[in-house]
């Protein structure tokens, strides 16, 4: 067991009854006012996603970690929570979809530590049934705490009354909290525009904790006890020595800080090129994840020197791991949504395509990685599959794992501390892995 204190720390689990309910601006919001106050805050984001986390970082000044008790693990969301309790003042967690939607869900993640929830409902078109879907999510499972439900959406003075009126005495109202336009965060296909695309994302941050500051909501929660889990064993520094090249820039930012501290507990060096404007990269290895290739297609395409580079690193046999958009550069063509096409790295064979519908969505597992897929392209002409990811929702068969040459490439968004060995032997040469997958 671990000699590690108890650390209590203030914390909330933001939650609602869907996706588009307002949780992102409403948690960024929060972390900004409490921020405004002096507070040092934590913000953590249920399940996948790279987009939410940069809004939340910037309104709370500090990194944004994912919690997911299947992708992340229990020990490893015991230990996440344990250290931010420790070095903060109040922790704020954001659910993902509904509170209780996937499995596992918010709700099992928040009973697991003994987080209290706080429902956020958009309450557009609705007066006293608002108290009805409250006392549903608030009863729905006894075990859970219920800090409860915030009204989103509020349209007048006389609404927020509608809305009280009809609250049950056993369920807290925290709040009717106005329409917030001047704080709106814009979106695209992916999910949020990526916080540095947003030119006034501050004064949206600081209009949002302005209007939330008088209400219930934005009060500084109970304190929650956070125990530190049982040690864990660190992993042999199977990339010592080696230089692994990431690619980060406008175009692929879908990174993992975890995936990169875990390079580096390896052994690694971790150091980052733009295919964007950089003529060359040279590393022992290259990692190209994922973003938004897309909406730099012209630029990907004109930068030949890096295409060169990139092609040579593969010729010497050095070992390329690539993901989702970071796959799709290295095809030979990409065709956006509007039919505009240019050729890029032509380092795998075949074109992908953008379309208008989510393409790939869910849990998934490698081997022993897991991860996740989200993606609104598809691929033809692609070479033949090495394996394929395994659906975590019923174990059915799921993304391709291509193999060609050194290069390594999958739609899937690997998270590397689930299985550190195997994530290893993605910049490894001639090494094995789950299945053999990594292997020549």
């Amino acid at each position: 067991m671990s000699n590690a204190p108890v650390h209590h720390c203030p914390a909330l689990f933001l939650s609602a009854c869907s996706s588009g309910q307002g949780k992102t601006t409403l948690v960024a919001a929060l972390a900004r006012h409490h921020r405004r106050q002096g507070r040092r805050v934590r913000v953590f984001k249920i399940g996948p996603d790279f987009l939410d986390p940069m809004i939340h970082a910037r309104a709370s000044g500090a990194e944004v970690e994912p919690l997911d008790l299947w992708m992340v693990g229990e020990t490893a969301c015991k230990a996440k929570l344990h250290a931010a309790a420790g070095a903060s003042d109040l922790i704020l967690v954001e659910g993902a979809m509904g509170l209780f939607d996937g499995t596992p869900s918010g709700a099992d993640l928040a009973e697991c530590f003994g987080l209290p929830v706080a429902a956020l409902i958009d309450a557009r078109g609705m007066g006293q049934t608002f108290g009805a879907l409250a006392l549903g999510l608030a009863s729905y499972r006894p075990g859970l705490r219920f800090a409860g439900a915030a009204a989103n959406q509020v349209a007048s003075a006389r609404h927020a009354e509608m809305i009280a009126a009809g609250m049950p005495a056993t369920v807290p109202f925290l709040g009717a909290l106005p329409r917030l336009a001047e704080a709106a965060l814009p979106s695209r296909h992916l999910g949020l525009v990526q916080a540095a695309e947003i030119a006034d994302l501050e004064r949206r941050l600081d209009a949002a904790a302005e209007r939330i500051a008088d209400s219930a909501l934005a009060r500084l929660p109970e304190p929650v006890a956070f125990h530190a889990p049982a040690a864990v064993e660190r992993p042999p520094r199977l990339l010592a020595g080696r230089r692994i090249a990431v690619a980060r820039d406008a175009a692929f930012s879908f990174l993992y800080a975890d995936n990169l501290r875990l390079l580096e507990t390896l052994g690694a060096e971790v150091v980052f090129f733009s295919p964007l404007v950089d003529a060359g990269v040279e590393a022992d290895a290259v990692y190209l994840p994922g973003g938004y290739p897309e909406l730099h297609l012209d630029r990907l395409a004109a930068n030949r020197a890096m295409h060169r580079a990139l092609r040579a690193h593969v010729e010497a046999g050095r070992p390329l791991y690539a993901e989702c958009g970071g796959m799709l550069y290295l095809l030979e063509r990409l065709v956006d949504k509007d039919g505009h096409a240019a050729g890029l790295a032509a380092l795998l064979p075949g074109e992908g395509r953008m379309q208008q519908r989510l393409a790939g969505l869910g849990m998934q597992a490698l081997g022993g990685l897991r991860g996740h897929s989200f993606h609104h392209s598809t691929m033809q002409g692609a070479p033949a599959p090495a394996a394929f990811g395994t659906r975590q929702r019923d174990g059915a068969e799921g993304e391709p794992f291509y193999r060609h040459g050194p290069i390594r490439a999958s739609y899937l968004h690997l998270y590397f501390p689930s299985s550190p060995r195997e994530a290893a032997a993605l910049f490894l040469p001639d090494a094995g892995g789950a299945a053999g997958v990594m292997a020549p």
